[in-house]
């Protein structure tokens, strides 16, 4: 269980982003903070008003987590990228990233300016940023310009060059004028490079210089140089709080780092997608006697990559490993393109993956007993649930259930499981379309069939159009089926997947008369299961999901008049039809004990429309 007043007490004093979850593990706010243990505290203290909507927000809280930044300014790009990856319920949506200014050097043109930006295009320009303050980027780029003499014109060079004189910035000594061929393309580009490496980070030798200038200025009694170079000064300050959190590139990555103290370890996954930082993963790793680091972050990357159907084009990680080319060859092969892992040295990406050891830092030292509970409910509980069954790598597991009255509106849910945690974006709800009256068997099998059959064509669709055949919403299967119920479920369940060509180990979660979990049902045996191990936990969460997924969706139906959706479940019968057999017999009994001449006498009916109300209510008899 999730303690929020243990939780509150371990919050770091440092800038960062919240998360709060409800009690369905849905992310419902994602806020930023100069000082997380500050801010995160007020929302549960009796006496702060945070007004109706956040008060509300507070009382269905039933866990937080958080990720530490170096800056505020960072906290607020993450924040931005988390909002629209969960569009949480209780946030404001923040503009688009178009609002905020970036840095663009035209690398695509021969003589590249620098320029303000207010987009982020995938062509050969270098972008730097995002940044929150549009006049510091204003004044970076003049300042790049005094310093390095870089032009800023729309001439087409050098198809323009010498047919105009130069321009006001020649002449005072803000360009070199390359329209006029006073300086080559190369020794053009050394300038270029020099800029970049300014707006990489390497800010210090240009702090100097301005400091220095300053105060000769000051010493020469030349206040108003001085201010200027003082303002400059400060300018160039705020930009270097670059952004780790968004890159320019526009890629995915992953950034892996680890925190180890001898015994345990905590690897913690940044994932990058598209170039933002959208969500983050640790992971408890046990080290044996005699890993080393390396050791330990190879076997981690192993096992991971070797479970997740998203293999990004490159790997960020914290230090070189023994076997990265080998490792770099299998996950090329698993993504069909070429995967990249790298070190980084310096620069934003080295820090994005110090900052990412950061987090598993505090993770390791805050939270190392809980992360061992956790991952014994979860992860444990499913190796315990594999080895029962003698299956390795359970990762994914999809459970189905049918819920109906009486027969009537029946509909089917599948409730999916990975690494022992619902993934409630994968959930889906079937309408029964085939099978009508109370055939569970039938239903089920329709179920599966439209499930399967839809991600065999979402494969086939994505392999066409060269995408990874494995990262569409249905084409994830299982390693692992769970059916909510013994023998007949699970034979429904083979014969249906048989018929697919598919081979997916498939259980059974077996009741006992009092309607209790007592085990599973698998490859025509009952295996008996401890009922205190977390093993026995998991499949016990996993039923009563299922079964609640089915309830839910068909109170839902319900809701919207149970009469019409039965009646309109039979060929040819519509709204007028349906309002005058209700008129006539006035229950659903009353349809079902009529006969087929009594049911055509009716005006609104003919003779093919009264078998079909007769055989849908009388199908089922005769039936062993």
């Amino acid at each position: 269980m999730f303690d929020i007043r243990e939780e509150l007490k371990k919050l770091p004093a440092k800038p960062g982003v919240y998360l709060m979850h409800d009690e369905k593990d849905a992310v419902i706010y994602v806020g930023k903070a100069v000082n997380l243990r500050n801010r995160v505290r007020q929302y549960f203290r009796p006496s702060h008003n945070e007004g109706i909507k956040k008060d509300q927000m507070v009382k269905q809280i039933a866990r937080f987590e958080y990720i530490i930044t170096d800056s505020e300014l960072e906290a607020l790009i993450l924040e931005c990228n988390l909002i629209k990856e969960h569009r949480p319920k209780y946030n404001t949506m923040l503009r688009d990233d178009k609002s905020y200014p970036y840095i663009r050097v035209t690398l695509g043109e021969d003589f590249p300016r620098v320029l303000f930006s207010r987009q982020m295009k995938k062509d050969k320009s270098r972008y730097f940023g995002p940044y929150t303050s549009a006049g510091a980027v204003k004044e970076t780029i003049e300042l790049i310009q005094k310093l390095y003499s870089i032009r800023s014109c729309r001439r087409s060079l050098p198809r323009d060059a010498g047919k105009e004189r130069p321009c006001l910035n020649y002449h005072i000594h803000r360009c070199m004028a390359p329209c006029q061929g006073n300086v080559s393309k190369e020794e053009y580009r050394e300038k270029i490079g020099c800029a970049m490496d300014f707006l990489n980070g390497n800010y210090q030798p240009v702090l100097s210089g301005l400091e220095e200038k300053m105060q000769e200025a000051s010493d020469r009694m030349d206040f108003e140089k001085a201010i200027e170079y003082r303002e400059l000064l400060g300018a160039v300050r705020q930009v270097a709080q670059k952004q780790k959190i968004t890159n320019s590139d526009g890629e995915d990555k992953d950034v892996v780092a680890m925190a180890s103290d001898g015994e345990d370890a905590v690897v913690q996954v940044f994932f990058v997608r598209d170039g933002k930082l959208i969500g983050r993963d640790h992971f408890h790793v046990s080290v044996r006697s005699g890993d080393s680091r390396p050791q330990v972050l190879e076997t981690f990357l192993k096992q991971f990559y070797a479970g997740t159907p998203f293999i990004p084009r490159e790997l960020m990680i914290q230090e070189e490993i023994g076997e990265a080319a080998l490792l770099e060859e299998w996950l090329s092969k698993k993504r069909g393109q070429k995967v990249r892992i790298r070190v980084p040295k310096k620069g934003a990406k080295e820090k994005l993956v110090e900052l990412a050891a950061q987090n598993a830092r505090m993770v390791l030292s805050q939270d190392k007993e809980k992360i061992k509970r956790e991952e014994g409910r979860t992860i444990g509980a499913l190796k315990e649930i594999g080895e029962l069954l003698g299956l390795d790598g359970i990762r994914r597991v999809e459970a189905y259930d049918i819920s109906n009255i009486s027969g009537f509106e029946a509909v089917g849910s599948m409730v999916v499981y990975e690494k022992g945690r619902p993934k409630r974006s994968d959930y889906r709800k079937f309408k029964l379309r085939t099978v009508t009256g109370p055939d569970d068997y039938g239903s089920m099998h329709e179920v599966l069939t439209r499930r399967f059959s839809h991600g065999i064509r979402e494969r086939e669709e994505r392999r066409e159009q060269e995408m990874d055949p494995e990262y569409g919403s249905f084409t994830r299967f299982p390693d692992l089926i769970m059916m909510d119920g013994g023998k007949g479920q699970v034979n429904v369940a083979l014969q249906a997947l048989g018929e697919m060509g598919l081979d997916i180990p498939v259980c059974g979660m077996v009741k006992d008369d009092s309607h209790r979990t007592r085990g599973l049902y698998y490859q025509n045996e009952e295996v008996p299961i401890d009922k205190r191990s977390e093993g026995f936990k998991l499949i016990t969460r996993i039923q009563d999901e299922a079964h609640r997924f089915a309830i839910e969706y068909h109170r839902s139906l319900r809701g919207k008049e149970q009469v019409h959706s039965v009646l309109d479940d039979i060929p040819g019968i519509g709204p007028a039809r349906r309002k005058a057999l209700m008129k006539e017999f006035l229950s659903l009994d009353g349809i079902r004990a009529a006969d087929v001449g009594t049911l055509a006498r009716l005006p609104a009916m003919n003779a093919q429309a009264a078998q079909a109300v007769y055989e849908f209510f009388h199908k089922e008899e005769g039936r062993p």
